[in-house]
C-alpha cells in the first residue's frame, strides 16, 4: 500500500501510520486508544501504552439509548489521562470500524487533536509489532469539554425522514442482504429484534468495507474512494449526506471516509439507524431483491 501522503486525501493529517505510532510510543503528548467490537482483544494483547475505550461501557449512557453526556466525557478523558492538547490516536479491530465510531463520538464533544492509525489492529499484528498485556495507568487530568453538539455530524429520526422526503442523498452501509431485506441483521451475527427488513427509500447501497483494503485494513486511496462514491453513486463533496447502518457503528467508518478522506462538507451519521427505523411505526421502507454483493 502506498504511503498516506501519496493517496491524495483531503485531510491526510487525520491518519497516522504504524511507523508513526512506533516512533511515538513514549510520547507523553500522544494517547493511543484501542476500541474494538471484541472485548477480549485488548486484554489478550495491545499496543504498549494503549488504553481501552469500550464502545458499550465507556461511550454509551447506561440507562437510555444515547451517548454519554458532557460530565461523562470529561470523566472518561480524565481517567485515561487526556487533556485538550493531547493527540488521541484510535485503532481497533474490523478495519477500524469501532475506532472510527469512537472517533466520531469524540467529535460530538469537539476534541481537537484526534487521529486514526491506518490499518488498525490487523496491520499492527501482521507487521509483527510489539504487543503487551500490561494495562497502563496515567495521572488523571482536568479536562473541560464544550457541551455535546449533535447538530453538525449526527442525525435523528425526524431529520432523516425530512431528508429522505426531500430526496437528499442517503447511504446505507450495511451488507447487500440487509439492504435488500433478505436479512434483518449482519451475516454471521444474531438477530437483534428488528421487526422489518429493507432500507430507507432512496438510499444508496455502499457497504462500508469497500472503503478498506481487506488484506491489511488500510483505507483505499482517494482515487479508489471517489470511484466508489462519486463515479458509481454520483455523490458530490457539496452534497448533504446522511449515512446509516444498524446502530451507527459501521456508518461511522463511512462518515469518516467521506468527511476526512474525501473532504465532504456535510455528512451526518444516523446512529438510530435500522434498529430504530425498522422498528418504528409508519416510517417508509423499501425492499429490493436485485442488489449485488461486491
Amino acid at each position: 500500500m502506498t504511503a498516506i501522503s501519496e493517496r491524495a486525501y483531503a485531510n491526510p493529517e487525520v491518519l497516522v501510520s504504524t511507523d508513526w505510532i512506533t516512533e511515538h510510543l513514549q510520547d507523553p503528548e500522544v494517547r493511543i486508544v484501542e476500541s474494538n467490537e471484541d472485548s477480549l482483544l485488548y486484554p489478550s494483547g495491545h499496543i504498549p501504552g494503549a488504553v481501552e475505550v469500550d464502545w458499550a461501557a465507556d461511550l454509551n449512557d447506561p440507562v437510555r439509548r444515547d451517548y454519554l453526556d458532557r460530565a461523562g466525557f470529561q470523566a472518561l478523558m480524565s481517567r485515561i489521562g487526556v487533556t485538550r492538547d493531547t493527540v488521541v490516536v484510535f485503532y481497533g479491530d474490523k478495519s477500524n470500524w469501532w475506532a472510527t465510531y469512537a472517533f466520531w463520538i469524540f467529535q460530538l464533544f469537539g476534541h481537537p487533536r484526534a487521529r486514526v492509525m491506518d490499518g488498525g489492529r490487523l496491520k499492527w499484528e501482521k507487521e509483527g509489532r510489539p504487543m503487551t498485556r500490561d494495562v497502563p495507568r496515567y495521572p488523571a487530568t482536568t479536562y473541560t469539554s464544550p457541551p455535546r453538539d449533535d447538530r453538525k455530524i449526527r442525525a435523528f429520526r425526524e431529520q432523516v425522514l425530512a431528508h429522505q422526503a426531500a430526496g437528499r442523498p442517503l447511504v446505507d452501509v450495511r451488507s447487500p442482504q440487509e439492504y435488500s431485506g433478505e436479512r434483518t441483521h449482519m451475516p454471521e451475527y444474531p438477530q437483534e429484534g428488528v421487526l422489518r427488513g429493507g432500507h430507507i427509500p432512496g438510499a444508496k447501497s455502499v457497504p462500508w468495507a469497500r472503503a478498506a483494503n481487506p488484506e491489511d485494513g488500510t483505507f483505499r486511496s482517494a482515487a479508489e474512494l471517489r470511484t466508489i462514491y462519486e463515479q458509481e453513486q454520483k455523490l458530490k463533496p457539496t452534497d448533504d449526506v446522511v449515512v446509516y447502518c444498524r446502530i451507527g457503528e459501521r456508518s461511522s467508518h463511512t462518515w469518516f471516509v467521506l468527511t476526512y478522506l474525501l473532504g465532504y462538507r456535510t455528512v451526518r451519521n444516523y446512529d438510530g439507524s435500522w434498529t430504530e427505523w425498522g422498528n418504528s411505526v409508519g416510517l417508509p421502507i423499501e425492499k429490493e431483491t436485485g442488489v449485488k454483493a461486491r
